[in-house]
């Protein structure tokens, strides 16, 4: 099973990019993306509902803002939008398909670093967030959580990092969350699975020649059930071309995607 997370940072942008056209050759089983910016009344053109797939879109309320997205090959048992929190619901952050015992999500964390409120709003997600992967973690299903998650885990995670431990995705306090989400919870971070190697980054910022010189994050990541740690196989960031400011991070399992 090939599951594929990206944060398009637009999706009508990535489309003018090419991410479709890239996107039928790949052909993985499952696809998360991140911040849309889209409403659905938007999305008339049947690019964005491409062949082979069922798709599902969750909206913010918010025009031009947030938004997460699923495509799958089989239709879903049962799909879950939102998280059942108004305020975080309203920015359109979760969306989860079910398949059997197998439950894949499209997950996208805020970001802080707009503004101290939005880190605020960003420490209270991740507040209320432990919780919820406390009760999937007891509940018994085998999860795949995809997405951006908007936080860098540890140095090898991000080019420069003794500069940027006093900014949002690399606070002290967001890396500790991790470590608890990882290390005490149980939850494993697939792409370190199997790759353990230095400049692995899955976002690049804009400003000067952060992208040439490979000067970037990995905060994309793909959080997966203890369950499924012996079953990942191998893990990809696609760089060859470029739809986004992030880039797509591909994972194959040794699971069958569900007929």
């Amino acid at each position: 099973m090939r599951i594929m997370t990206l944060n398009v940072n637009g999706i009508r942008s990535a489309a003018r990019k090419g991410f479709f056209q890239w996107l039928h050759r790949e052909r993985p089983d499952i696809v998360c993306l991140q911040e849309t910016k889209v409403q659905l009344d938007q999305l008339e053109e049947s690019l964005f509902w491409p062949e082979d797939y069922q798709c599902y879109y969750v909206e913010a309320l918010r025009k031009g803002y947030s938004g997460v997205a699923l495509y799958t090959r089989r239709e879903p048992d049962e799909l879950i939008q939102g998280l059942g929190w108004p305020d975080m619901d309203a920015e359109g952050r979760y969306l989860e398909a079910r398949f059997g015992n197998l439950s894949v999500a499209s997950v996208y964390l805020p970001s802080g670093s707009s503004s101290e409120e939005r880190q605020a709003v960003k420490f209270d997600f991740m507040q209320r967030f432990l919780p919820f992967l406390r009760d999937c973690a007891k509940n018994g299903r085998d999860y795949i959580l995809c997405g951006d998650w908007n936080i860098a885990h540890k140095p090898i995670d991000l080019k420069n990092w003794r500069s940027n431990q006093k900014n949002s995705g690399f606070l002290p306090e967001e890396r500790a969350w991790l470590d608890q989400v990882f290390e005490k919870e149980g939850w494993v971070d697939a792409f370190r699975v199997v790759n353990s190697e230095p400049e692995q980054y899955t976002w690049w910022s804009n400003r000067g020649q952060a992208w040439a010189k490979n000067v970037g994050w990995r905060i994309d990541y793909q959080v997966v059930s203890p369950s499924l740690k012996g079953l990942i196989r191998s893990a990809s960031i696609y760089k060859d071309q470029r739809f986004s400011d992030h880039a797509p991070l591909i994972i194959d399992y040794d699971y069958p995607f569900p007929a």
